[in-house]
């Protein structure tokens, strides 16, 4: 296989991936995405915030935080807290959020000494 193809070949499986991303290529294909994720990290699960609060939090812009607030519930990382206004938000009690800490402590242990 020459050099052309392979890069033609490489160039296709990306698109590929593209037009149908996993759950992960989903979330983060996003630039802002990885720090507001990284940031709900710090917070428990049912801790309340507003968009404000939780731009404060990650560091970075309210607008940023209302860009992805969609994503982040649809991906059931955040949820709304019913009845609130202006509209609060919750870390969710989901699998989602359960298994994403479990996979940030596998990766901050991977070269401990035991």
């Amino acid at each position: 296989m020459s050099s052309i193809e392979a890069s033609t070949e490489r160039a296709e499986k990306k698109e590929l991936r593209k037009e149908h991303p996993s759950g992960w290529f989903h979330l983060t294909q996003h630039e802002a995405v990885p720090i507001l994720v990284d940031a709900l990290l710090d917070l428990p699960t049912n801790r309340e915030f507003n968009k404000s609060e939780f731009a404060d939090h990650a560091g970075v812009t309210r607008q940023t935080v209302g860009n992805y607030t969609e994503l982040l519930q649809e991906v059931e990382l955040i949820e709304e807290v019913p009845d609130t206004s202006p509209q609060r938000y919750r870390v969710a009690d989901s699998d989602v959020v359960r298994e994403l800490h479990e996979l940030n402590s596998a990766l901050n242990n991977v070269g401990s000494t035991e």
